[in-house]
C-alpha cells in the first residue's frame, strides 16, 4: 500500500512539473526578439515580403463570400504609428457582394503587420489610411471559394 501511494505521489508530482519544464524549454533568445517587436516601438519592423499572398489567403476566410469582390485597391505597406507603435500598414479598399447580390460602396480597411506577418485588419481605417496611394489589386477580385 505504501509503495502504491509513493508511486501515485511521484506520478502526480511529475504531471504537475511537466508544464513548468516545457515552459522553461520554450524560453530562448529568439522569443525576446518577437516580444520586442510587440512591446518596443524603437525596434525596426521587417518589411512584410509576402503581404499580397498573405492578404488574399486571409480574405478568403475573413469574407462571408470571397467570390465577386469589386473595386479592389491596395496601397503598398508603409510604416505608420498605430496605437503608439510603429507598424507596417497596408490600406485596402474594396466592395464585397452582399447576400442579396448587391454591392455596397467600397470600404477602407487598414491591414497591420507585425514581425513581417499579417496581424489584423482594422475596419475603420480613417486616419491610418489618410493619404494612401492605391493601386489595383486584381488578386482580390479573382478569389474563389
Amino acid at each position: 500500500m505504501e509503495d502504491e501511494l509513493h508511486l501515485i505521489t511521484a506520478r502526480g508530482l511529475a504531471i504537475l512539473l511537466l508544464p513548468l519544464m516545457l515552459a522553461a524549454c520554450m524560453g530562448s533568445d529568439d522569443s525576446t526578439i518577437l516580444t520586442s517587436f510587440m512591446e518596443d516601438s524603437s525596434v525596426p519592423q521587417p518589411f512584410p515580403e509576402n503581404y499580397r499572398t498573405e492578404l488574399v489567403a486571409f480574405m478568403r476566410t475573413y469574407l462571408n463570400n470571397p467570390v465577386g469582390v469589386h473595386d479592389a485597391m491596395m496601397a503598398e505597406p508603409v510604416q505608420r504609428t498605430v496605437g503608439g507603435r510603429t507598424r507596417y500598414v497596408s490600406c485596402l479598399r474594396f466592395s464585397e457582394r452582399q447576400p442579396d447580390g448587391t454591392y455596397r460602396e467600397p470600404r477602407q480597411h487598414a491591414v497591420l503587420f507585425i514581425n513581417g506577418r499579417l496581424d489584423r485588419i482594422v475596419q475603420n481605417a480613417g486616419d491610418v489610411c489618410a493619404g494612401a496611394t492605391y493601386a489595383p489589386f486584381p488578386e482580390l477580385e479573382k478569389m474563389t471559394r
